[in-house]
């Protein structure tokens, strides 16, 4: 599954840079991510680093987006082939 930021954010900046493929990004209120770009952090972590960082546990999984860790690892790859070309 994809994550997604709930409006408990408070706009701390610290999950943006922290996001290996750039999904994150400043929303109209909050910090919002982009679901065709977030892999949890399959191919780059053991665990999503934004749920690492966030210090007030906004970030569950995005039930709207239901992806197993395969799925998760096809899109990592096309998006890291994507980045290549």
């Amino acid at each position: 599954m994809s994550l997604m930021i709930t409006d408990e954010c408070i706009n701390c900046d610290v999950c943006e840079p922290e996001c290996p493929n750039d999904a994150i990004s400043q929303g109209d209120t909050i910090y919002v991510i982009d679901p065709h770009k977030c892999t949890e952090c399959v191919g780059h972590y053991d665990t999503p680093q934004c749920v690492e960082v966030c210090p007030v546990d906004c970030i569950p999984l995005n039930p709207e987006y239901k992806e197993s860790k395969d799925q998760l690892q096809v899109k990592y790859e096309e998006l890291m082939a994507a980045k290549a070309a």
